[in-house]
Parts: C-alpha cells; sequence; structure tokens
C-alpha cells in the first residue's frame, strides 16, 4: 500500500481546497456582508494544515495503484468535507455545532442538498454561495469518479459504459487517461452549468440565484437560496428550465460527451439506459399527476401535474428541488417520490439512487430466473442494447443491490434507536442514501429537530451512497489492509 503517495494527494487537496474560499470572499466583498475575515481564516487554515500534511512526502516517487484508489477516493470525500465544514464552525450567525457544520458540508459536496439550518434567507450572500459552490463542484467530482475511476476499481458494474468515453486504461496502475477525460468532462459540465444560467436569468431570476441555482441543478444538488426552493419564485417558467436540467444532468456524461464528440444527437436516441429512464420519469410524472387530481390536492388538473411532474423529475434524479411541501402531500404520493430516489437517474451523472442500469439488469436477470424455471436447460443471455452482460457483471450488480437494501435497514434501525419515529427514520436514511435531501416527518422542512447521533449516521449515508458503497466498505475489510 502506497501510504505516502496517498497522503501527498490528502496534502495537496487539502491545500487546494483553500482556493474554494476564495470566490466566496468576492461575493462578500461585492455585497459587504462582513465574511470576508470568515474565509480567509479558512484558507489560511486550510492552506497551512494541507503544506504540513504534503511537505513530508513531496518527493515520494510512489504510483497509485487499484487498491491505493479506494482509499485516495474515500480519503479525498471524507477530508473534503470535514474541511468543507470550516466556514460553518466559523459562522457566527447561526452558530452551528461540528456536527452540524460537516452535516451541511457532507451534504453540499455529495450533492444530497438535505439542510440544518432553519433560516436560509438570513444567510450571508457569501454563505449562500459556499453552500452552492459545494454543490458544484461535488457534482463535478461525481463525474470524474463514475466516468473515470469507479469503472477501473470495477465498482458495482460500472464499468458498463466505459468503453464510450476515452476513459482509464484497463491496467493496474492510475494512468494519465483520467486527465484527459476528467477535461472533456469539466468542459461539458461548465457548458451546461453556464447555459442554465442564462436560462435561469431569463426566467426571471436575479443573477445571484440565477447562478446558485444552476450550480445545484446541473450538479443535482438540491440546495437553495431560500428556504422555500423555487415555491419561492411561484413561476412556471423557472419551474420547466429547472425540469429540462435536472433531466439532462441525471443523463450518462460520457454520452453527452459521445454526442458532442460527434456532433450528432444520434447517442442519445440508441442509449438503451436513457429510453428507460425517460419512459419511467414520464410514467411515473402521470401517475403522480392524476393522483394529486384525483385526490383533490390541487383543483385543476393543470396544476396537479405542474406540481406532479416537478416533483417526480426532483426527486428521480435526486435534486431535491421543491415547489410544494410534498411531505404533507395525503396517500401514497410521499412514499412514492422516495421511493423513486432509490431508482436515481444514469450511471455516469450527477444523480445519486442505484441508477437506471442497474435496474434494468435487476429486472432482466429476475426475468431471465423465472424462466429458467420453465426451461431449466435453456441459455438465456441478459441483453443490454443487443449485446450480453456477463455474468461477473450481474453479480457484482446483485451484490450492490444487497449491500444498499443492508446499509439502508440497518440505518434505519439505528436512527428508530434513538428514539426517532419510523417515518422519518426510513425516510431520513432513505433521502441521504440516496443523495435526495428533503425526507418526511420530523425531516420533512429539515434536519435540524433530529439528534447529532442521527445527524452522523446520515452523513455517512450520504458518503456511503455518493460512493456507490463498495468504495467504502471495501476499506473495512481485513483483506484490503493485507499486503
Amino acid at each position: 500500500m502506497g501510504f505516502s503517495a496517498v497522503q501527498r494527494v490528502i496534502g495537496f487537496l487539502i491545500a487546494g481546497s483553500s482556493l474554494m474560499m476564495l470566490p466566496p470572499v468576492l461575493v462578500s466583498l461585492f455585497y459587504s456582508d462582513g465574511t470576508v475575515a470568515l474565509f480567509l481564516v479558512s484558507a489560511a487554515l486550510l492552506l497551512t494544515l494541507g503544506l504540513i500534511i504534503y511537505y513530508p512526502v513531496r518527493k515520494a516517487t510512489q504510483e497509485l495503484r487499484l487498491r491505493d484508489g479506494f482509499l485516495v477516493v474515500v480519503s479525498a470525500w471524507l477530508v473534503l468535507a470535514l474541511v468543507g465544514a470550516l466556514p460553518f464552525v466559523l459562522l457566527t450567525s447561526p452558530e452551528l455545532s461540528y456536527v452540524d457544520a460537516v452535516f451541511e458540508s457532507m451534504s453540499g459536496l455529495t450533492t444530497t442538498g438535505a439542510t440544518i439550518i432553519t433560516n436560509i434567507d438570513a444567510l450571508p450572500r457569501a454563505v449562500l454561495y459556499f453552500r452552492q459552490q459545494l454543490q458544484w463542484l461535488g457534482g463535478m467530482g461525481i463525474i470524474v469518479l463514475a466516468v473515470a475511476i469507479l469503472p477501473m476499481l470495477r465498482i458495482g458494474g460500472m464499468q458498463l459504459y466505459r468503453a464510450e468515453t476515452p476513459g482509464p486504461m484497463k491496467d493496474a496502475k492510475l494512468t494519465p487517461r483520467i486527465t484527459e477525460t476528467a477535461k472533456a468532462l469539466w468542459l461539458i459540465y461548465v457548458g451546461i452549468t453556464v447555459l442554465c444560467i442564462f436560462s435561469y436569468w431569463l426566467a426571471g431570476m436575479k443573477l445571484f440565484d440565477a447562478v446558485g441555482h444552476a450550480f445545484s441543478t446541473v450538479a443535482i444538488g438540491g440546495f437553495s437560496t431560500h428556504d422555500d426552493s423555487l415555491a419561492f419564485w411561484n413561476n412556471p417558467t423557472v419551474e420547466i428550465v429547472a425540469g429540462f436540467f435536472m433531466v439532462l444532468a441525471g443523463i450518462n456524461f460520457a454520452l453527452h460527451f459521445t454526442a458532442w464528440r460527434r456532433a450528432s444527437t444520434q447517442p442519445y436516441f440508441l442509449d438503451p439506459e436513457l429510453k428507460i429512464y425517460a419512459l419511467l420519469l414520464f410514467v411515473f410524472a402521470v401517475i403522480a399527476s392524476f393522483s394529486l387530481y384525483f385526490i383533490g390536492i390541487y383543483d385543476s388538473l393543470a396544476d396537479s401535474f405542474r406540481y406532479g411532474a416537478f416533483q417526480v423529475i426532483s426527486a428521480m434524479t435526486t435534486t431535491g428541488f421543491t415547489t410544494a411541501p410534498f411531505y404533507t402531500w395525503t396517500s401514497f404520493l410521499p412514499t412514492l417520490l422516495i421511493f423513486l430516489a432509490f431508482i436515481g437517474g444514469c450511471a455516469g451523472s450527477t444523480a445519486g439512487g442505484m441508477k437506471v442500469i442497474r435496474i434494468i439488469l435487476l429486472y432482466r436477470q429476475s426475468i431471465r430466473e423465472i424462466q429458467r424455471l420453465i426451461h431449466p436447460h435453456a441459455i438465456i443471455p441478459v441483453k443490454i442494447g443487443g449485446q450480453k452482460t456477463s455474468d461477473t457483471v450481474i453479480s457484482a450488480v446483485w451484490g450492490f443491490f444487497f449491500l444498499y437494501m443492508a446499509s439502508f435497514a440497518v440505518m434505519t434501525m439505528l436512527l428508530t434507536a434513538t428514539g426517532l419515529d419510523e417515518e422519518t427514520s426510513y425516510s431520513a436514511v432513505a433521502a441521504c442514501l440516496t443523495n435526495l435531501g428533503p425526507a418526511l416527518g420530523a425531516a420533512g422542512p429539515n434536519y435540524a429537530e433530529l439528534n447529532n447521533f442521527a445527524k452522523i449516521i446520515l452523513s455517512i449515508a450520504m458518503l456511503l451512497g455518493r460512493l456507490e458503497i463498495y468504495t467504502l466498505l471495501v476499506l473495512l475489510t481485513p483483506a484490503f489492509w493485507r499486503d
């Protein structure tokens, strides 16, 4: 295990994270909100700490290999969440404990969007911007992780789409090809963000809000600059813009890259995962909308479709924006929206959840097992896009599904053991594990009322869901640490 190489990367990341404190400084100066010193102190502390960690191993020449990759990925996300909490800790109004600060930082970085802050509108502009920026940077990190790193680490069958990208080599070490992939993905990510900013601005948002919500939308994060989220504007045009870009960000960014490189929309129409993704969004939007109308929550069918379709898109893409307090809706709808987050968006997107490609494989494998009961000796391949899927990938997906649901069950029981009611416990774990954000029960408006132990468990759930389960759990096995 190349610990010195891992230490060098972590030290560099902490020192580099000091740079993310500089844009909020500019925002603070522009709006004169009095938080310049807060972010400058944070930057100085992070730069100093990073250099202390980096300097002793600055000349380390060890190459990062596959096993080191797991440790780097987990350590990097955990460390960045911990150091990202620094501005929240130093904030004087509202005063946040370190547990609350880490929860908010982890929620931002993993693009979960769960918050413990009860009066968002009263936050200084620079702090509001910092929350949105955390999600945007986390969103890009997710894409690079999903498209460039996890396929190489062979995590949960995510290597399914590796052939469509100029991604990592299939050898045993991290290669410069990851850098090439990351550059291309950054270009697309920034381009979509700029287009989203412009669209929000045209729809009626002020520039500050447009930038903040574009960051959150493209990253599929859900943080807002207002307590009422997008309901603050009560503007159908804003909701249409948000819905379009949420759907777009929920598509595999490797597919965006392929379409951009070929200057053609054909890759979108040929992708089997995207077809199922679009179909599921449409079907559940219709179900939710008609249910809202017939239950009588909204008087008109138009309003029912407006709010129902939006919440389905927000839930399934795991964005977490709200245009209505869905946790107060009657009947099965709130539970449906929570369960939709388990599906999530496409693999290689900024969305959370189990991903559509895995749902497709689980479904087709289940159908194959039923067919084998009827025809025990038949050879029935599982195909995606006309190509046979290997049994290795299917086994990895089943393993992922078991670990995902087992993690959900264990953490739900832990939250219940802290005294929370069952509705709050299962929905909060589901919302954090899938990186959705909004939950039901006591966690419906926000997570401020939850106890510290519950917040720690939910912070772990956010990281576990974002790192695709295997990446984190593999570090807990004794075999990983043996030479």
